[in-house]
């Protein structure tokens, strides 16, 4: 899901969208994800996103301030999500099973300790197509999925930076979410990286609930179909 809601923030029209704005596309991811907790801090939004380097959303997020607020670079990002919906997901067919489903996961999950979550659920969608309705429940998946990440990596004891340096991308990971070397030594940490990757899934699950073993099976299908359809 993370894979699929990351396609429209890193599609060429969104990126024109920062650029008619005035504004880099950090700053746009940046004050866009934030900017659903309104006009608050940057200490906050580093704190509720987590997994970027606090320095480098502070940046992005005072950058975006100057040219509109936060809530403005929201929007324009939610529009942006809706026309990717519109333009990609439109011809998927099993649209409205799929959204059927994602749609019973949102509504339900617990949003206690994902502030970030909550704030995007409660945004009105702005657009009525269920290709752009789609889109939306992408991102707020996604959005539910990074907050039991971060929720399980603070228990590990861990750190975000620490988590990113043992996953997949290691350094270029750190890099592409602001962090700067010098890093530290992971290696010791893996038992605990692999405790929270777990944990993470235990979180993420306990939305899916309100499905049945058959439909969270169908689930995954419908969603595998959808990223092979895009990529």
């Amino acid at each position: 899901m993370s894979a699929l809601a990351r396609t429209f923030h890193e599609s060429p029209q969104t990126l024109r969208r920062a650029r008619l704005l005035g504004l880099s596309g950090w700053a746009f991811q940046v004050a866009g994800r934030g900017g659903a907790l309104g006009d608050v801090a940057a200490e906050t939004v580093a704190a509720t996103l987590g997994f970027l380097a606090p320095d480098a959303v502070a940046e992005g997020w005072e950058a975006a301030r100057r040219v509109a607020r936060p809530t403005e670079v929201a929007a324009s990002i939610l529009t942006e999500c809706c026309r990717w919906g519109v333009d990609y997901l439109h011809s998927f067919p099993k649209l409205d099973r799929l959204f059927d489903l994602a749609q019973q996961i949102v509504t339900s999950a617990d949003a206690t300790g994902m502030p970030l979550f909550a704030a995007w659920r409660a945004v009105p969608v702005p657009v009525p197509d269920p290709a752009a309705r789609m889109a939306v429940l992408l991102h707020l998946l996604r959005e539910h999925q990074s907050a039991a990440a971060l929720i399980a990596v603070r228990s590990a004891g861990l750190t975000p930076l620490e988590m990113i340096l043992a996953g997949p991308d290691g350094e270029s990971g750190a890099l592409a979410n602001g962090w700067q070397p010098p890093y530290p030594e992971v290696a010791p940490l893996m038992r605990r990286c692999l405790w929270a990757e777990a944990m993470t899934h235990r979180i993420g699950a306990s939305g899916f609930r309100v499905l049945s073993g058959s439909e969270r099976n169908e689930l995954v299908d419908l969603l595998t179909s959808l990223r092979s359809g895009l990529t």
